[in-house]
Formats: structure tokens, sequence, C-alpha cells
């Protein structure tokens, strides 16, 4: 159990660095998630092939997973661009929203009921970054792009978990069809995407093939497989709420990396303090419903 607590942290913390790489890693957005995606999938085929686990899915399988690779894209093109348009911090803050989003949207396509208690903490989040947004005209940019990706990072959660409910293949699989599907989209869209957005050269300096390597294969591949070995001895529910820690690891990274403590004002901190709120008292509730349905349920 200890081991698997040390792996659920290092993931957590590994997750933290994420936003670190697109800060260090000079390319745009959108070459940085395309070579992203393409190291990722190398890495990915090279281990299913010599460890004999690769095997051929329906064209519909492979269409529905590759759907929701290219979520998981754009989710990632909005996140790396809020980071380039203001900084890692303002990032990974509006990447809290998250929880607003799917409080919203899971009730609409899951066809459920809303939880009120879900949307008022989430409400709480969206006042902290609205605070934010209003007070500190640098970083507009960066949070409405950071609002979008959030978006699409709560519509990548309700699809995959839908598709690990429809499908019982291995996360080695679906991340390698998910990397896939996300490259084969990006790459039709890459050429208009450099028509707006040009780049000097397609092919990233010494320093940046090194970031991008270290990326790829510590903060997807990585990052996946420690979570899967930490949930043999721990349950998907302690690991979720684990994962609120994610921004504050980030945050804490971002000001030892880049100083970034400079940037911050008042308001920045006191939209931090109503975002944190949140996620404690998310997370309370959540540890309170847990307990009930163990007090209920003593033999699950």
């Amino acid at each position: 159990m200890k081991q698997a607590f040390i792996k659920l942290h290092l993931s957590i913390l590994i997750a933290g660095f994420t936003g670190i790489f697109g800060k260090l890693i000079t390319l745009n957005e959108g070459m940085l998630v395309w070579y992203r995606l393409l190291i990722t999938t190398i890495f990915l085929f090279l281990m299913l092939l010599f460890s004999k686990k690769m095997i051929r899915i329906s064209l519909k399988s492979m269409l529905n997973i590759g759907f929701v690779g290219l979520i998981l894209t754009l989710h990632w093109i909005f996140f790396y661009a809020s980071i380039k348009a203001s900084n890692v911090s303002i990032g990974v803050v509006c990447f809290s929203m998250t929880g607003f989003f799917t409080a919203i949207l899971e009730p609409i396509i899951n066809r459920r009921k809303l939880s009120m208690k879900e949307l008022i903490f989430s409400i709480i989040a969206l006042c902290g970054i609205a605070l934010i947004f209003h007070f500190d005209t640098r970083y507009r940019t960066g949070i409405i792009l950071g609002t979008i990706s959030s978006s699409l990072a709560a519509c990548f959660v309700i699809a995959n978990k839908r598709l690990g409910n429809n499908t019982n293949f291995s996360w080695n699989i679906t991340l390698f069809y998910e990397m896939i599907g996300g490259f084969i989209c990006l790459s039709a869209l890459l050429p208009f995407y450099l028509i707006i957005f040009p780049v000097e050269s397609f092919i990233p300096s010494g320093l940046n093939i090194f970031y991008l390597v270290l990326f790829s294969a510590i903060c997807t591949i990585g990052l996946y497989m420690l979570q899967i070995q930490a949930l043999k001895s721990i349950s998907a529910f302690t690991l979720n709420l684990s994962y609120n820690l994610e921004p504050i690891y980030s945050i804490i990274l971002a000001m030892i990396i880049f100083n970034e403590s400079k940037e911050l004002n008042p308001a920045f901190y006191t939209g931090l303090a109503l975002i944190a709120a949140s996620v404690v008292l998310q997370m309370l509730s959540v540890m309170k419903e847990h307990k009930k349905i163990n007090t209920s349920s003593p033999n699950i």
C-alpha cells in the first residue's frame, strides 16, 4: 500500500511538470502537441510490439477511440497556448475550471440530474477565475484560452469514461489509438494552422528534442503507467481526490523554476484561494458521500 501511494503522488508530481515542459519547450503550441503525439505514438508502438500486446481493433472502435484522442489533442493545444500567452500558474489555475464544466456537461451528455452541490462548488471556482480576469488584464488572452482548454478537458474526461465503460481494451492499447487519432487529425489541420501561426523552422532544436522526448516518455506514458500501478492497490476515488493537488504542484514548481511569484498580484492569490476553497469543499463532500456508501455497504 505504501508503494502505491508513493507511485500515486509521483504521478501527480509528474502531472505538475506538464505545464513546466509547456513553458520550457520553445515551439508554438501546435508544433509542441504534434511532436508530443508523434513521439508518444512511436514509444507506445515499440512497447506494444516488443511486449507482443499489439492487437487489431475494429474500424468502429478505432474511430471512437480516435475521436476521444482528437478531444485530448485540442485540449492540449489550448492548454499550452494559454501557458505561452500568460504563464504556467495562469494556465493551471484555469485548468481547475474542468470541474465546473464537468458539472454542467456530464448531466447533459449522460442525461442525468444536475447536481446543485457540484454546480455551487464549481461556481466558487468560476468566481476565482473571474476575479483574476477582471483585475489582471495582462493575462486575459491566456485566461480565455485556458477556459476553453478546461472545457475540452471536461469533454475528454466524460468521453474517456464512456469509452472505458463500452470497451475492455488495456490502457496502452486505448492510449495508442487515442494518440494515433489525435496525430492524424492534427496533421490534417496543421498546414492551415501554420498559415495563421507560421514558424521559422519545423525541426526543433537539440534542447527542444531532449525536452520533447522526456515530456512524451515521462509525462504521458510514465504518468499512465504509474496511475495503473497505483490503482491496483488504491481506489479510483482516492486517485481522483488526490489529483486535486496537481495545480498546486504546478504553481509551486513554476515559482521555483521560473520565479513566477514576481508576475502574480494579489488578485491572483485571492482568486486562487477561492478555487482552493471550492476544491476543499468538493473533496469534503465526496469523502462524506464515500463514507456513507462504505457504512451502508460494508461488504464492498
